[in-house]
């Protein structure tokens, strides 16, 4: 059985992500994997790595089960909005606090090079965005897509990485947000 972590990024508890979130679970529990769901928002942690990788802050207790879930994972599910191109500060910190040299991937001695720590494990990334996808793509490069699957996941051997843009959301009608819940539940359904 396939173990999937699911992490909403969204720090606001009424957001679409929530939503989208929770039926990206109720289909990939429906086929059968084992899922955790967990809200970035509900942990207690200091998002601010405040002296870099020079020294080596200790981890509050989530952040380590949280360190514990992604090594146990098979696959990770990343759901958050696009802000200024990104992600929401809170991700940022978690990814910061929790992607350490040791745990994601480590430095070789006297080498630019490093070794991948989070091998074998795939990963999706839900996220919504009031810009188009295509302008998004073609005018800004999609920069938060490209930190997250090369900069950050695949940096730390997660592989391969999907990625479901969803929106329009601004003005976005009741229609659209319920056809964007039921393409997650089925991308979950076929533990995707």
């Amino acid at each position: 059985m396939k173990k999937f972590l699911i992490i909403n990024g969204h720090p606001d508890k009424q957001s679409l992500c929530f939503e989208l979130a929770k039926r990206y679970r109720a289909g990939a529990d429906s086929a059968g994997a084992e899922c955790q769901l967990v809200n970035l928002t509900e942990l207690k942690f200091n998002p601010v790595l405040t002296s870099g990788y020079r020294e080596r802050s200790e981890l509050e207790p989530d952040l380590l089960m949280m360190q514990r879930y992604i090594m146990e994972c098979d696959h990770l599910v990343l759901v958050y909005p696009n802000w200024w191109g990104t992600y929401p500060a809170l991700l940022k910190g978690f990814i910061d606090r929790v992607f350490l040299p040791g745990f994601a991937f480590s430095y070789r001695e006297n080498s630019i090079f490093w070794d991948k720590l989070l091998k074998g494990k795939s990963a999706r990334l839900i996220v919504t965005m009031d810009t188009p996808a295509w302008y998004y793509s073609l005018i800004y490069k999609s920069p938060g897509h490209h930190s997250m699957k090369k900069g950050i996941l695949g940096f730390s051997g997660i592989t391969p990485v999907k990625i479901s843009s969803i929106g329009p959301i601004k003005a976005s009608s009741l229609e659209s947000r319920m056809a964007w819940m039921r393409k997650v539940e089925k991308l979950g359904i076929e533990l995707k």
